[in-house]
């Protein structure tokens, strides 16, 4: 009885023992067989996964940092210059310089000549080879000599009617017209007026 049933155990032990042996060897054949989980790659067989353009997490390309959009310049702006053109400033027109003509009077101060009545003294001014203005710087004063001497001025120097030129200033020499009434005073006056004359010209 013992005998049989230590028969039977130790058959059951066997047949449990092959059971586990042959399921062993099988089930680690089919783990083995079974490839590894890898990452889908899309960019298709011989690509690398880690390769740039792929993200391995989203499985979508991306762009390489090698490829950027080309930025174009900005319109209105030329960076280009056109070779061989130089600009030049057209040339200045010459300045002219205006001066204001300088005063060609000339003042003569002709010899003072003495008389019964007082002194006599003629200054003549002169433009180029024309007498100007002639002005009796004295004549005989006091009494009727201021009279005689106001007659004379009158009609040698030009002093009465405004625009009517003095009889000098008319005949440009010292051959004047005695003046009624004073003629030592117009002859005085004639050789002083003659002596600027020759003095100035």
């Amino acid at each position: 009885m013992r005998r049989a049933l230590l028969a039977i155990t130790g058959l059951a032990a066997s047949t449990t023992a092959l059971v586990v042996f042959k399921g062993s060897p099988g089930t680690s054949q089919v783990a083995q067989n079974l490839p590894t989980a890898q990452p889908v790659n899309p960019s298709g067989p011989g690509a690398e996964p880690g390769a740039p353009g792929t993200d391995p997490a989203a499985g979508t390309p991306t762009p390489s940092g090698s490829a950027k959009p080309s930025t174009s310049p900005k319109p209105g702006k030329t960076t280009a210059r056109p070779s061989g053109t130089r600009t030049t400033k057209a040339p200045s027109a010459p300045r002219t310089t205006t001066k204001a003509p300088q005063s060609t009077n000339r003042r003569v101060t002709g010899d003072g000549f003495e008389n019964e009545y007082g002194y006599v003294q003629v200054q003549i001014v002169v433009s180029g080879s024309r007498i100007v203005e002639a002005v009796a710087l004295s004549l005989p004063s006091g009494g009727e000599s201021d009279i005689h001497s106001g007659d004379v001025r009158l009609a040698y120097d030009g002093t009465g009617a405004p625009g009517t030129p003095s009889e000098v200033v008319r005949k440009q020499n010292a051959n004047l017209n005695t003046v009624s009434g004073a003629t030592e005073t117009s002859n005085s006056y004639k050789q002083s007026l003659r002596s600027a004359i020759e003095q100035a010209f």
